[in-house]
C-alpha cells in the first residue's frame, strides 16, 4: 500500500505537470458547459419537457473527462512506459508492473470524478441543474462507462507497437468520438444521418445510457446502450489480457 501511495502521488505530480489532462479533462467539459448555458440557459429541451436543454447534455458533458482519459490519455502512458523499458524494469523490483497500470487507471479516474464533481456544481450554482434521475443509477451508469472507455485505452496502449502507432490509433477513436458521439455537439441537434454515423459510436451508446439515469428516463429505452457498453467492456478486457505486452 504504501508503495502504491509513492507511486500514485509521483505520477499524479508527472500528469499535473504536463497539463494536457487538466485541459481536455478538467477546463474543456467546463468550457462547454459555460457555452451552452449561456446559449441556452434554462430553456427547456423541447416543447412541455420536464428539463432543460442543459440538463439534457449533462450525461454527454460528464463523459468528455471520461473519453479524454480513458482514449486518448491512459494508452499514450502505457505505450510510451513500454517503449522507455519501464515496465520491463518493473518486472526485477518487488513492485509489480501492474502496480503502475493500476495508479495510471486510478489517477484518470481522479480526473474523471474531479470534472464530475466541477460540473455538477457550477451546474447548479450559475444554471439551475438539476438531476432528475436516481443518482445511485446515475453512479453506476457513469462507472459503467469510465470502465468501458478505460479497457479501450489499456488494449489499445496493450498492444500497439509503439508510441507513435498508439497515438494515431488512440487519436482515430479520441476525436471522432469527442465531436461526434454528442458530447461535445449535442446529439439531438444532428441531422438524422449524422446521428445513425454517431450511433456506431462506443461513446454515444454510454451517454444515451448516462443521459437516461440523469434524467430519470425508463430503464427499457436504454438496454441496447447498456448491452453495447457492457460487451465493449468484455471485448476489450479480453484483447488486453490475451496480447497485451510489458516489453
Amino acid at each position: 500500500m504504501k508503495t502504491f501511495l509513492i507511486m500514485l502521488k509521483t505520477e499524479l505530480k508527472l500528469s499535473l505537470r504536463g497539463m494536457d489532462m487538466v485541459l481536455f479533462a478538467i477546463c474543456m467539459p467546463l468550457a462547454v458547459l459555460a457555452i451552452l448555458g449561456m446559449i441556452y440557459g434554462g430553456e427547456p429541451a423541447f416543447e412541455g419537457a420536464g428539463y432543460t436543454f442543459l440538463e439534457q447534455s449533462f450525461g454527454a458533458l460528464a463523459s468528455i473527462s471520461i473519453c479524454a482519459g480513458g482514449v486518448m490519455g491512459l494508452p499514450l502512458v502505457v505505450s510510451d512506459y513500454r517503449s522507455r523499458k519501464i515496465l520491463k524494469r518493473f518486472q526485477v523490483t518487488p513492485a509489480s508492473p501492474a502496480l503502475i497500470l493500476l495508479v495510471q487507471v486510478v489517477i484518470y479516474t481522479l480526473y474523471a470524478v474531479c470534472s464530475l464533481l466541477l460540473l455538477l456544481l457550477t451546474g447548479k450554482l450559475f444554471f439551475g441543474l438539476q438531476i432528475h434521475g436516481s443518482p445511485a443509477l446515475f453512479l453506476c451508469g457513469y462507472l459503467l462507462v469510465l470502465i468501458s472507455m478505460f479497457s479501450i485505452g489499456v488494449m489499445v496502449g496493450g498492444v500497439a507497437p509503439n508510441l507513435k502507432t498508439a497515438s494515431v490509433i488512440a487519436s482515430l477513436l479520441y476525436f471522432p468520438m469527442l465531436i461526434f458521439s454528442g458530447a461535445t455537439l449535442p446529439y439531438e441537434v444532428m441531422p438524422a444521418a449524422l446521428q445513425k454515423a454517431a450511433d456506431l459510436l462506443p461513446l454515444t451508446q454510454g451517454i444515451k445510457l448516462l443521459k437516461a439515469a440523469s434524467l430519470g428516463l425508463p430503464i427499457s429505452g436504454v438496454l441496447l446502450p447498456l448491452l453495447a457498453m457492457c460487451a465493449l467492456t468484455l471485448v476489450c478486457t479480453g484483447i488486453a489480457l490475451k496480447f497485451f505486452r510489458w516489453e
